[in-house]
């Protein structure tokens, strides 16, 4: 049980850092990334104090917490030293909020966060295919999402990144306890995205691999 983008009242989300990674651990979740909203008026704060918090966890729970940004609506030219603002202060886990369909993300968003090589971009919606294949040139996972609305592109997204070769990861964008995935709802999810058992086991297999990479964990 991984989870590489999720909220809490540092953003948008309801729960404490804290609280959210309890809960999380509870529902059986060996990692969990805590992805705050940001851009350049408030990324230096999230940093902070998504550090202090993860560090906390990490001291004294058997979960492990990373500290992370998911970097939204911001301008094109921006993003690219965003993530590298966010990099070296400490931050592990850098997503880019992708083009999804039911916000007024401006277009050309994704191409600009692959190329800016954060480890997610989160919810691509109609992602073009020459950016999917830029995504798996970079190393750039695409993201399954389990949250509404943002799961509407779920298959084109599975389309595009089964024809460029491109990474997924499945993520549940949690902002409310009761967005946190079981297991068998996110295999559901996959499924219901058109990914055969095989390529779903590899979607989890990629999640499992970054969550490691990224914490420093050989093996969950």
């Amino acid at each position: 049980m991984i989870d590489l983008h999720t909220h809490s009242l540092l953003s948008d989300g309801v729960l404490l850092p804290c609280e959210l990674a309890r809960r999380a651990e509870a529902k059986g979740y060996k990692v969990i990334g805590i992805t705050d909203h940001a851009d350049l008026s408030n990324l230096e704060f999230i940093i902070s104090s998504v550090l202090r918090a993860c560090k906390d966890i990490n001291k004294n729970w058997k979960i492990k917490a990373i500290p992370g940004v998911e970097l939204t609506h911001m301008p094109l030219e921006s993003i690219k030293d965003a993530v590298r603002l966010a990099r070296s202060k400490g931050i592990k886990l850098v997503l880019v909020h992708g083009e999804t369909i039911c916000e007024p993300v401006l277009k050309g968003t994704n191409k600009a966060a692959i190329l800016s090589e954060p480890d997610i971009l989160a919810h691509p919606g109609l992602i073009l295919l020459e950016d999917a294949m830029l995504a798996a040139k970079k190393g750039v996972h695409l993201e399954i999402s389990g949250r509404s609305g943002h799961s509407l592109t779920n298959g084109h997204v599975v389309g595009m990144a089964r024809e460029a070769g491109a990474k997924l990861v499945i993520n549940s964008d949690t902002h409310q306890p009761g967005d946190l995935l079981t297991k068998a709802f996110a295999k559901e999810i996959l499924a219901g995205s058109g990914l055969s058992q095989k390529e779903a086991q590899a979607v989890l297999r990629n999640s499992q691999d970054l969550a490691c990479s990224l914490s420093g964990i050989k093996k969950l």
